[in-house]
Formats: structure tokens, C-alpha cells, sequence
């Protein structure tokens, strides 16, 4: 009891402090705010709707189902997770944060996985698309792609490892359970559960499209708002000095790794908000590159408290825990860090060398003909758009919803 009136008082006196400081730097709070809106309307709007929408088609058409029996003697094994999780894992490496969840929490309320499932689903299937690894990362702010190979690779293998480490998580809770004992489908089978799945929803066509677009635009409204609050909330910190105290202990942990000081606001910035961070940690041309790599595949992993707030939303609708996911995103960050320091010469150095050797570039390491570099610009070029058509079409579709009723 006594705990709980210390958090009240904490909180409260945490979100008075927030509005003080939002009254006094009225500018710059504004200025971090217009960041955040133009990171949403015009790169993660655009991006995710889609993901967003087909994923719910799929799941109202019984695709997940049939992507479940057939995946089932891969996923059991390896992450013990029914094999939707399968379809969990390819979409959100897919769309990026926080589609993982996302799916999960729908996967949960469907009651395809049990609760340890599902947070053992969550635990690895949250990651960054490979767009924003390479595009924005890589070539947008180191403008140089061939590091898009060694943070995604580090990445989505620090990813793996948490999955099989996160297997034995709930062991104790689980034995309590019964166990379904599940045989090795057929395709036929599955097709099979591929139709009963589809008729048991019943919806027709026109009404899934329109719940999946309200679902979907609802979902990135309450991402939007996170997006702008922490990148307010991380102007005023630095603002107000907290961040600079807090770089002081963080500069300690990183003369422990062996990392220079010099990055530990660019880090901090970086737990807060990813892009932010990284853009940061670009900036910091008196560090070794791969001491900023390292730093920024560990906040990567981390995915920042943006993210992990967006995340904690989503799972607020289930009986998913929160500490699970968190605890996994601890260890994703230190996977994600060593793998890069192990990658780093043989997939950076070396070809670099080689190049240097042979006096040639491959083709998918110039900056101009980079895969994801185009994709990138087209959606930075036309994101606005897109996100202005998809909002009208939520808005009336809400408003046909409202008359009707």
C-alpha cells in the first residue's frame, strides 16, 4: 500500500514536471513535436498501413491458420510456439516495429496462442524492417550501405538467439497446462483448417476490408502519438540538463566495454528514439566507426522506450506481459552489439579491402543503386500523400460505422 501511494506521488509528480517544462521551452517543445509528426506522416504511416491491412486480411481469410499447421514442425521445435507464430516472425522482420506485437496480441484474443506462447512469440518477432536498416540507417545518415550488412545481420541473428533462449521461458508455468499433443499436418489438412478458419468468421468481404483499415489506422494513431511524445520528451531532457547527468554514468558503462565516452549522448538519445539516436551517433565523426556501429545495433535492438511504450499498449489488451518483452529487448541489445563486433571484419574490412584490390564496387554497395535506397525516397517523396488518403478513408468509414448505429 505504502509502495503504491511512493508511485502515485512519483507519476504525479513526473507528469507536473512534464507540463512545467513544456511551459517554459514552448519552441523547442513545439519544434520536437513537429519532428516526431513529420517521422510519422511521411516514412511510418505509409510504411506500416499496409502490413497492417494485409495482416488482418490474411488472419480473416484463415491464411494464418493454414501457415500454422504447415509451419508447426519448424516453430515447435526450435522456439516452442504453434507455428503461426511463423507468420508472426516474417511479418514483423517484414513492417518493422511494432507489427510483432502487434499480430501477437491479435493471435492472443483470437486464442491461437496461450499467454507463455505469446510472450515468447513477442520476444523475438519485434525487429526494424530491412528498409529502415538500409535506407535510413545505412545509407541516409552513414551514407555508406555496405554497414546496412553488417547491422541487419547482426540484427535479425541477435534476434534468432533471444527466440531460442526465450524457448525455456514459462517452462514451470506451462508444465502445470495440458499439453495437445500436435501431429504433422498434410496440405490438405490444412487447407482444410484454411476454410473452417474462414468460415468461421463469417465476415463477408467488404466489412473485413473496412474493419481491417479502421484496425489498422487506429493502431498507427496510437503509435503517431508515442512517436511525438518521445521525441518531445527527449528534447526537453537534453533541454534541462538530465540528459547530460545521465551520460555521465552512461560513460562509465562504455569506458567498461571499451567504447569511448563521446557517444554516450548520442546513446541516450538512442534509448529514447531510435532514429534520433542514430542520427546522432553518425554525427559523432571523432569516434571509430565501428565503435558507432556497435553502439547503434545495441539501441537498435533496444528498440527505445518509443517503441517499447507502443509495444506495452498493445499488450495492454491481452494478458501479455510487459516484462518479458522488455528483458528480451535487454539481451537483444548486447546479442545484436557482439555479433556486430564479430562481423565487423569479415563483412566490412575485408570488403573494403577487396574492393580496394580489385579496384571495383559491387553493384549492390553503390550508394546510387542501392536496393532499398530507391524504395526509401519513394516513400519519403509520397508518404504524405498516402497518409492523407488513408485518413480520409478511416474518417468515413467511422462516420458510415456512426450512422448506422
Amino acid at each position: 500500500m505504502y509502495s503504491a501511494k511512493i508511485k502515485t506521488v512519483l507519476l504525479a509528480t513526473a507528469a507536473i514536471f512534464l507540463a512545467g517544462s513544456l511551459m517554459v521551452f514552448p519552441k523547442e517543445s513545439l519544434e520536437a513535436s513537429i519532428r516526431g509528426m513529420t517521422m510519422w506522416w511521411d516514412v511510418v504511416f505509409p510504411s506500416l498501413l499496409p502490413f497492417f491491412i494485409v495482416s488482418e486480411l490474411l488472419i480473416g481469410f484463415g491464411v494464418v491458420t493454414f501457415i500454422g499447421a504447415i509451419l508447426e514442425p519448424l516453430m515447435r521445435p526450435l522456439f516452442r510456439v504453434p507455428g503461426v507464430g511463423g507468420f508472426v516472425w516474417a511479418m514483423g522482420l517484414a513492417s518493422g516495429n511494432p507489427a510483432g506485437a502487434k499480430l501477437t496480441a491479435r493471435l492472443r484474443q483470437e486464442g491461437k496462442v496461450s499467454q507463455i506462447e505469446a510472450e515468447r512469440l513477442v520476444s523475438f518477432t519485434n525487429s526494424s524492417n530491412p528498409l529502415f536498416i538500409f535506407g535510413a540507417i545505412a545509407v541516409g545518415f552513414f551514407h555508406n550501405p555496405a554497414l546496412g550488412i553488417v547491422l541487419a545481420l547482426a540484427h535479425y541473428l541477435g534476434n534468432i538467439c533471444v527466440g531460442l533462449l526465450f524457448r525455456f521461458h514459462g517452462r514451470q508455468e506451462e508444465a502445470s497446462e495440458k499439453k495437445n499433443k500436435s501431429n504433422k499436418l498434410s496440405v490438405k489438412e490444412a487447407l482444410r483448417l484454411l476454410h473452417k478458419e474462414r468460415l468461421k468468421d463469417g465476415r463477408p468481404i467488404g466489412q473485413l476490408l473496412g474493419d481491417a483499415v479502421q484496425s489498422s489506422v487506429k493502431t498507427l494513431l496510437m503509435i503517431g502519438g508515442f512517436i511525438i511524445l518521445f521525441s518531445v520528451l527527449n528534447q526537453l531532457l537534453i533541454l534541462i540538463g538530465i540528459t547530460s547527468i545521465l551520460a555521465v554514468f552512461i560513460s562509465i558503462i562504455l569506458t567498461f566495454f571499451n567504447l569511448p565516452s563521446d557517444l554516450s549522448i548520442p546513446f541516450i538519445s538512442g534509448i529514447f528514439e531510435i532514429t534520433l539516436g542514430a542520427k546522432k551517433t553518425s554525427e559523432s565523426t571523432e569516434t571509430a566507426l565501428l565503435d558507432q556501429i556497435i553502439i547503434t545495433s545495441f539501441f537498435l535492438a533496444f528498440s527505445g522506450f518509443s517503441i517499447q511504450a507502443q509495444v506495452a499498449s498493445i499488450l495492454a489488451e491481452t494478458d501479455i506481459r510487459f516484462k518479458p518483452f522488455f528483458v528480451a529487448r535487454i539481451i537483444h541489445g548486447f546479442f545484436a552489439a557482439f555479433i556486430a563486433l564479430l562481423l565487423w571484419e569479415p563483412l566490412y574490412v575485408n570488403q573494403q579491402s577487396s574492393q580496394e584490390d580489385w579496384g571495383v564496387i559491387p553493384v549492390f554497395l553503390s550508394e546510387k543503386t542501392a536496393a532499398f535506397h530507391p524504395i526509401w525516397e519513394l516513400i519519403v517523396q509520397y508518404g504524405s500523400i498516402f497518409t492523407l488518403i488513408m485518413l480520409v478513408i478511416y474518417i468515413l468509414l467511422r462516420t458510415n460505422q456512426a450512422l448506422k448505429q
